[in-house]
């Protein structure tokens, strides 16, 4: 979202963290953080107000956690993506955010750069998994035999449900881009499935991970 900038709500229990990451996200000239709160239902008070394309939200809040809150967001503000922020790199966590509607999972421990990274991507309709949540959405082996798809869409689908891109795929199956886009198109049609977010909590609904060879 070069030239645009992408508004952005902090949602957290936790005041140094809400402090301090909302002064490190403020230096960046495109990210406008349009309000903080400590609790899930006064965030949405103030998204509802203030429209935020992104949701940074903690999981483990008092009252209502992030997890049951994302529900209400997208009810109420099915525009605004939800990332996730979290201590935690349990996969019931993870998948159950997405499963709720979440577009992303990051750490707290991750850099800054890839807190942006994540904002940038869930705002532009994109998932985003930071890598230690990567690697636990890529620990479990999986047969593909129970799957309408091929073998290669099969590895395009959980990679995809890793989030990783059409380049990265491309890399990591010896494929160009382009084919992958291709096999992508196809998956959707067979799964009748129309965006990657969806094809992301088919892959956790169902129990598939990626197994590198």
């Amino acid at each position: 979202m070069s030239g645009k900038n992408i508004k952005v709500l902090l949602i957290d229990n936790h005041p140094l963290v809400l402090d301090g990451l909302g002064a490190v996200l403020e230096t960046y000239e495109h990210i406008e953080i349009v309000g903080t709160a400590g609790l899930a239902r006064a965030g949405l008070e103030i998204a509802l107000r203030e429209r935020p394309a992104v949701v940074l939200m903690d999981i483990n809040m008092p009252q209502l956690s992030g997890i049951d809150a994302i529900e209400l967001f997208k009810e109420q503000l099915p525009d605004a993506r939800i990332l996730m922020l979290s201590m935690h790199d349990s996969r019931e966590y993870i998948s159950t955010s997405v499963l709720h509607g979440a577009s992303g999972y990051i750490l707290k421990d991750v850099s800054t750069d890839e807190i942006i990274a994540a904002i940038e991507a869930v705002a532009n309709g994109k998932t985003y998994f930071s890598s230690g949540v990567s690697d636990v959405l890529l620990e479990r082996k999986v047969a593909p035999d129970a799957l309408p798809l091929t073998t290669r869409e099969h590895d395009v689908l959980l990679l995809l449900a890793a989030g990783k891109s059409n380049r990265d795929i491309a890399q990591t199956l010896g494929i160009s881009a382009a084919t992958v886009e291709t096999h992508r198109k196809n998956i959707k049609k067979k799964l009748n499935i129309a965006t990657t977010a969806g094809l992301t909590r088919y892959a956790i609904e169902n129990g598939l991970t990626w197994a590198e060879s």
